[in-house]
């Protein structure tokens, strides 16, 4: 079983948030946006020939209210802050402040969208109270942030992998003991994937609200007119979300903390 998204409709918001408020920008330029080249549907997959997101929908609908073209180029997670150093992209997305603290010379936009990272464990595990993270699988490039105590005192190893199928089949075989991945995007992988899960987020381990955002070095100007784009349509976006099937992150953590029969006293919470 796959989401059902209405592709249709999804073009029709694309198109609409140019036509209610259509005034291009002067110097309206083409740029290149370098891409993270991993399926992370539904909030990217710029690889993807047909349906690549809603964070393209967004930047394709911005891009046509600006006058602004996008060329998206993706590539491994590790090479995309190189290639915007070297001035071989205009842009990153997604992108984070977090991800890249020392690097103080970047703008970023405000949050295209916000994601759900949480620790995924096998549904069995979690009803048995069994788990003990030793053993943690996360996409290659990314940044555990929330396990660097664990890892630093040798308590977890990580566990690299090149795509999101993989990193749940090894969850699948207990090969792991969990997965650092967004919710939205796991729940995706599984409904496509029968042979996988049930697999289920363990709020009593580590999880956190992650905004992605464009950021650049040189193009601020393109950034505030991002900015505004997103404050004056704010409710187009929010509709855009929901043709995606991703859900408002406070009302999922309220969801998830019911059926677990959590309280804010037992959820996880950072140092």
């Amino acid at each position: 079983m796959r989401f059902k998204y209405n592709n249709k409709l999804i073009a029709i918001l694309i198109l609409s948030f140019a036509a209610a408020i259509f005034a291009p920008f002067s110097h309206a330029k083409t740029y290149i946006v370098g891409a993270q080249n991993i399926d992370y549907y539904p909030y990217y997959n710029f690889a993807s020939e047909h349906e690549k997101g809603l964070g393209w929908a967004v930047l394709e609908a911005f891009a046509k209210h600006s006058g602004h073209e996008f060329v998206y180029l993706s590539m491994p997670v590790e090479r995309l802050q190189i290639e915007l150093k070297k001035g071989n992209v205009d842009f990153v997305f997604p992108d984070n402040p977090r991800w890249n603290a020392e690097d103080r010379a970047k703008v970023y936009s405000r949050s295209i969208v916000d994601s759900f990272a949480v620790t995924l464990v096998k549904r069995v595990s979690l009803e048995e109270q069994s788990q003990r993270i030793q053993k943690l699988a996360i996409p290659l490039g990314f940044t555990p942030a929330k396990w660097q105590s664990q890892i630093k005192s040798g308590q977890l190893n990580v566990i690299g992998v090149k795509s999101i199928f993989e990193g749940l089949s090894l969850l699948q075989q207990n090969t792991v003991d969990a997965m650092d991945v967004e919710y939205n995007v796991a729940r995706r992988y599984e409904l496509d994937s029968p042979q996988l899960g049930p697999f289920t987020a363990d709020l009593t381990l580590p999880h956190n609200s992650v905004e992605f955002s464009l950021s650049t070095l040189h193009y601020d100007n393109v950034i505030e007119q991002l900015d505004a784009f997103l404050k004056d349509n704010s409710e187009a976006v929010s509709l855009l979300k929901q043709q995606y099937g991703i859900t408002n992150n406070t009302l999922l953590i309220q969801s998830l903390m019911s059926r677990q029969q959590l309280t804010s006293q037992t959820v996880w919470s950072p140092l």
